[in-house]
């Protein structure tokens, strides 16, 4: 398998395609397109008909967007458990990831994903505190339903979708307490998230559209 993925500093979506295929030790190349450079667009259209990042690439088959790939995979290994084995759990899975994927448009706007960045206070409009107070609640329902230590118990794809959030979290001073807190730093503390934020900071392009408070 081969993974395309874009800037590690700045792309989440990346991020959430690589973490469980790294986290679950899947054998894959990975190859990096620095977005917004000089023919990035055209690698990425070479393999993707959206020309976005992430892209798997497996033989024959391509899969464009995190989400899908975390379900493409989840189906080409089922015994590793990438998704609860209990339905109900599934499911609620499947449907914060999905949440995710498709909302929580202010936070995204007024606090993109910066692991490089440091910028406590910003981007604290009352629109984006809104979408953290649902991530909160969702948080806390799966903890208490699941027992932890992850979302669902064991890591899982909803955990990789929540990863870039935990990052914003850091950069952008959101605070968290309790079992809340001890969720984001068990999870920022994976060796995988550790290994994909130590590519981050040793990048060194630079995205204006992502640093709207440098």
């Amino acid at each position: 398998m081969r993974l395309i993925v874009g800037n590690k500093n700045y792309s989440s979506w990346s991020m959430r395609a690589w973490l469980p295929m790294r986290h679950f030790g899947l054998p894959f190349e990975e190859e990096r397109v620095a977005l917004f450079e000089s023919g990035y667009k055209e690698r990425i259209l070479a393999v993707s008909p959206a020309g976005k990042v992430p892209v798997l690439v497996d033989g024959a088959v391509t899969v464009w967007d995190s989400l899908a790939i975390g379900e493409y995979l989840a189906d080409k290994y089922p015994t590793l458990g990438l998704w609860p084995g209990d339905p109900a759990q599934r499911a609620a899975a499947r449907s914060v990831s999905a949440e995710m994927h498709a909302g929580f448009a202010r936070l995204r706007t007024h606090m993109p994903m910066n692991i490089r960045g440091s910028y406590p206070g910003q981007g604290h409009t009352a629109d984006v505190a809104a979408d953290i107070a649902r991530i909160r609640v969702s948080w806390a329902q799966c903890l208490a339903c699941s027992g932890g230590p992850f979302l669902f118990g064991e890591f899982s794809v909803a955990d990789a979708m929540y990863a870039p959030v935990v990052s914003r979290f850091r950069t952008y001073g959101v605070g968290l307490d309790g079992a809340l807190a001890a969720y984001a730093d068990r999870l920022w503390q994976l060796p995988a998230v550790q290994e994909w934020c130590a590519a981050a900071l040793a990048e060194t392009e630079r995205i204006d559209d992502y640093e709207p408070y440098r």
